[in-house]
C-alpha cells in the first residue's frame, strides 16, 4: 500500500501542501438478528476506499475515492488541493493549522482472540434464538429480540510527518431485550453491559444465555412496580446507568470542537471554556475522570487516532478540577496547546476525521472495601437505578434529566421494592458535585458505546466508558409520564 500513499502525499506536496496524509479504511460487518422466534437478518458486509486530505495556506481540502489505483490517487489528491485552495479563498479568522507530532511507523493488531467471522452463522443464530425463546417462556413476555454484531477495521494512515501506522481492530457488540405487558402496562429489560474490542471470546464471556429468563422476569417485575415518588432524594447509580450519564454530561462538554463553537449539531455546544481547565470545579473531590485511549477492550483504544497521534492516558477530572479537553492536531493549537491528545476519528473512508469522545471513566474510589451495599446503607431515602434508560440535555450540555432500565426504593439503608417511571433532573456540575462517594476498584466495570453520533453529514464512533457503583445527594428525581 506504501505506494499508493507515497502518490497521494508526492502529489499533495507538489500542489504547496503544509500538511496532507492519506488513509485506507477496510471495514468488514457481520449482523445477526432474531425477534421472537424467528431468524430475520444474516448480513455481512465489506466496504474499502481511500481519503486524502490536504492543508494549503490554512484551509483544508478533502477528498476521497474507491478506485486504488496510482492514476486515481493521483488525481484524488489533486482534486484535494484544488478544494483546499478555493477554500483558502473564502477569509477566515483562524486559519488552520497541525499541532506537531512525531514520526510512527508502526504495525498493531487489537485485541481478538476467536475471529468472529470464522464461527457460523447458524451457530449465532442458534445462541440468540435460545436467548429469546428463555425470555418468551416467562409468562406475559409479548416480544423478544437479540442481535449480534461484529467488525473488523483495517486502517492505513500516511502522512507528511512520515508516518506510515497499519492498524486493525475487532468490535463485538451484543444485544438482548424483551418486552414484558401487565398491569395496563409495558416495560423492557435486557443485557445492558454494551460493546468491547474483542472477537467471539466476549460473547461467550457473558453468557447472554444464561441471563436471559432473569431479565424477562425483571421486564414484568417492572409492570407491576410502582411509580417513584417525587422529591428531592438521594440517588447510587450503577456502572452501566453511568456510562450514559458521563457521555453526556462529561465526554460531548469536554470535547474542544463543541466549546469553540465549530459543532452544534445534536445538542452540540458546550458550556466549557477553555480558561476554565485548571480552575473549574466540575465534581466533587472523590470525582476523577480520566481519558484512556490504551484502555484494554476500549472500543476507542485505536492506537493511533486519525490525525497519526499515537494515543495515551490523561487525566479530564482531577479531585473534581477540570484539567483537560479532548482535541486534535487542529484544535489544540487555537487554544495555545502545543500537541493535541488523540481524540480525532472518522467513521469512514469517505468522512473527513473529527474531534470525538476518548474512552472516559470515572476511576473507582480509593477505598477498596467499599461496596455498592455500603452506599445503599447510608441512603435514609433514595433510588438505586441500573443500566441505561432515556435522557435529554441541553444545547449547552447544562441542564439534563436521565432515565434508566431497572429502578429500586431506597428506605432506611436497604433496597425494599421495585419502582417505574423513574427520572433525575439536575444541572451539569451541581450533580457531579454532589457525588460524595464512589465504590472501590473491585466493582469497577467498563461499558462500551457503538453509536455515538456526531457532525454534520453525521458520524457514528465508539468509545468506552466506565464507573463503579456511585452515590449522588439530594438530587429531584420525578415520575417520567411515558
Amino acid at each position: 500500500m506504501k505506494e499508493f500513499t507515497d502518490v497521494a502525499l508526492n502529489a499533495a506536496k507538489d500542489a504547496g501542501a503544509t500538511f496532507a496524509d492519506m488513509r485506507i479504511v477496510e471495514e468488514r460487518q457481520n449482523r445477526v438478528y432474531v425477534e421472537r422466534k424467528s431468524l430475520k437478518l444474516i448480513d455481512e458486509t465489506e466496504s474499502s476506499g481511500y481519503c486524502v486530505r490536504v492543508l494549503i495556506d490554512g484551509a483544508w481540502g478533502f477528498a476521497s475515492n474507491t478506485k486504488l489505483t496510482r492514476d486515481e490517487v493521483a488525481k484524488t489528491a489533486e482534486r484535494a488541493a484544488v478544494i483546499a485552495k478555493a477554500s483558502a479563498k473564502v477569509p477566515k479568522e483562524i486559519p488552520a493549522v497541525m499541532a506537531p507530532e512525531a514520526k510512527h511507523i508502526d504495525t498493531r493488531v487489537g485485541p481478538c482472540e476467536e475471529d468472529p467471522f470464522a464461527v457460523p452463522n447458524a451457530e449465532k443464530a442458534e445462541l440468540l434464538l435460545n436467548c429469546t425463546n428463555a425470555m418468551l417462556s416467562q409468562p406475559n413476555i409479548v416480544m423478544a429480540y437479540g442481535y449480534l454484531q461484529f467488525i473488523k477495521l483495517h486502517r492505513i494512515i500516511a502522512n507528511t510527518d512520515g508516518s506510515y501506522l497499519d492498524l486493525t481492530n475487532y468490535f463485538a457488540n451484543p444485544m438482548l431485550n424483551c418486552y414484558a405487558v401487565d398491569a395496563g402496562e409495558s416495560q423492557s429489560r435486557g443485557f445492558q453491559g454494551g460493546a468491547k474490542q474483542a472477537g467471539f471470546e466476549f460473547i461467550r464471556h457473558i453468557d447472554l444465555e444464561a441471563n436471559a429468563a432473569k431479565w424477562a422476569e425483571e421486564a414484568l417485575l417492572k409492570c407491576r412496580a410502582e411509580d417513584t415518588p417525587r422529591g428531592i432524594m438521594d440517588l447510587v447509580l450503577d456502572p452501566m446507568h453511568l456510562a450514559l450519564t458521563m457521555h453526556e454530561s462529561v465526554g460531548h462538554p469536554t470535547e474542544l470542537d463543541r466549546i469553540l463553537g465549530w459543532e452544534a449539531n445534536m445538542a452540540g455546544r458546550s458550556f466549557v471554556k477553555p480558561e476554565m481547565v485548571g480552575n473549574y470545579k466540575y465534581g466533587s473531590d472523590v470525582v476523577n475522570f480520566t481519558a484512556n485511549n490504551v484502555l484494554e477492550g476500549g472500543l476507542g483504544s485505536w492506537f493511533y487516532d486519525d490525525d497519526g497521534v499515537e494515543l495515551y492516558s490523561f487525566p479530564m477530572v482531577k479531585d473534581g478540577m477540570l484539567v483537560n479537553l479532548g482535541c486534535t492536531r487542529e484544535t489544540a493549537p487555537i487554544i495555545g496547546w502545543e500537541k493535541s491528545n488523540g481524540c480525532c476519528r472518522s467513521d469512514g473512508f469517505d468522512k473527513p476525521p473529527i474531534n470525538r469522545i476518548p474512552n472516559l471513566y470515572m476511576e473507582p474510589g480509593t477505598d477498596d472495601n467499599l461496596s455498592p451495599d455500603d452506599l445503599i446503607a447510608g441512603v435514609d431515602k433514595g433510588v438505586y437505578i441500573e443500566g441505561m434508560g432515556s435522557f435529554s440535555i441541553d444545547q449547552m450540555r447544562n441542564n439534563f434529566q436521565f432515565g434508566g432500565d431497572m429502578f429500586w426504593m431506597i428506605e432506611n439503608g436497604r433496597k425494599t421494592k421495585p419502582l417505574k417511571k423513574v427520572t433525575y433532573q439536575a444541572q451539569t456540575t451541581q450533580f457531579w458535585n454532589s457525588c460524595d462517594a464512589v465504590a472501590g476498584k473491585k466493582w469497577w466495570q467498563p461499558h462500551g458505546v457503538m453509536n455515538c453520533g456526531k457532525g454534520e453529514p453525521m458520524q457514528v464512533m465508539r468509545m468506552t466508558h466506565g464507573a463503579s457503583w456511585t452515590r449522588f445527594r439530594n438530587i429531584a428525581v420525578g415520575g417520567a409520564q411515558l
